[in-house]
């Protein structure tokens, strides 16, 4: 049985080309969300299929999707995403300092709506570190929805396949469990 079929209605994609196909082929009551790294140019692509973004990480994105989401007259649900894993290079996010400020500069764009943060955890077997760096990313939720009383910011995303556990004991109420649901 598919996952649809087990009334599963949340699907994320990573990749823009692959979201705007599948969201073609398949049922039109799937809530898209779409996790990886977003390029500014994709952004008219997906945005007639996604439900949420969960990799907003520059406001030059956010320009980007308050202006193509003003033409298609839809309110966007984002994730702003942080990148807390020091020892990895090629993750991309926010750093936390500009959590506020950043935050605080999309709350004027119309169309784009924040829902909470994501946080990628390291990519390491060392348990220990990736529990630090989720516990650092509940602090830093709870930092925001501290600054933000009023706004809806509910969603701590964090946790994949292979450390869904550990995000999980640390708060998070969404993951990103593809590898372990799709790999036989």
């Amino acid at each position: 049985m598919s996952y649809y079929e087990a009334e599963e209605r949340i699907f994320g994609e990573n990749h823009a080309k692959e979201l705007v196909e599948k969201a073609k082929q398949l049922p039109h009551d799937i809530q898209w969300h779409f996790i990886g790294h977003l390029q500014r140019n994709k952004v008219k692509d997906i945005l007639p299929y996604v439900s949420m973004i969960q990799s907003l990480d520059n406001i030059a994105l956010a320009q980007v999707i308050e202006k193509e989401a003003n033409k298609i007259d839809k309110q966007v649900d984002v994730l702003v995403e942080f990148h807390l894993a020091e020892d990895d290079l090629n993750k991309t996010g926010l750093a936390k300092e500009e959590a506020i400020p950043f935050i605080t500069q999309c709350l004027d764009l119309k169309h784009i709506h924040i829902k909470g943060i994501m946080v990628m955890g390291p990519h390491t077997e060392d348990k220990e570190k990736i529990a630090s760096v989720f516990e650092e990313a509940s602090r830093l939720f709870h930092q925001i929805r501290e600054a933000f009383p009023e706004e809806d910011i509910r969603i701590l995303s964090m946790g994949m396949s292979d450390d869904y556990p550990i995000a999980l004991s640390h708060g998070s109420n969404m993951v990103r469990i593809g590898t372990y649901l799709f790999t036989e």
